[in-house]
């Protein structure tokens, strides 16, 4: 028998799936701002200002690029969480009707536990290689950033999805419902 969830967990669940949508939209459209701002500048604006007479190479953004690099990061990661949250990723199909309908509900919950545990074994070494880059003091080239705050968002990424995917698993009722005819 399973127990629905605590009204706590669903309206932390709710406000997660929020915040992460939110920073994916934003990753996402700082970098269709960052392109539009270096087409605009190198195709547009340096070739009028170099018929004018004048040198407009400084209106050029070459960090666009890097910067986008360092926005698909953070929104590629906060997508994982988005993609738990609303089952839009990949679930196959395999045998999941060989165990008959009477234990389909324990063997969903437990690959629930299962996929938790996965992702938070890839949350761990994800965090190991945070930790390296930070301790080797890593730098994104043109920006001269640290590395590791960027490359944080693999293990929050990771945990995100770990934590959901352990609440669909204790709680089933907090399991997204899947468009069985999409896939």
């Amino acid at each position: 028998m399973t127990h629905p969830a605590p009204a706590v967990v669903q309206r932390l669940l709710a406000g997660w799936h929020r915040a992460e949508c939110a920073i994916a939209v934003a990753a996402f459209a700082t970098i269709a701002g960052l392109m539009v701002a270096d087409v605009a500048a190198r195709d547009l604006l340096v070739p009028l200002v170099h018929a004018l007479g004048y040198d407009g190479f400084r209106l050029a953004f070459p960090a666009a690029p890097k910067l986008a690099l360092v926005a698909l990061a953070v929104g590629t990661y906060a997508g994982i969480g988005v993609a738990t949250a609303t089952a839009t990723h990949f679930v196959p199909r395999l045998g999941h009707g060989w165990l008959g309908a009477n234990r389909v509900e324990a063997v969903e919950r437990a690959g629930e536990v299962l996929t938790a545990v996965l992702w938070l074994a890839a949350a761990g070494y994800a965090a190991v290689f945070v930790a390296g880059s930070q301790a080797t003091a890593l730098r994104i080239a043109l920006l001269d950033w640290p590395v590791w705050p960027v490359q944080l968002a693999m293990p929050l990424g990771f945990a995100s999805a770990a934590l959901r995917h352990l609440c669909h698993g204790l709680w089933p009722d907090t399991r997204p419902r899947r468009d069985e005819a999409a896939t």
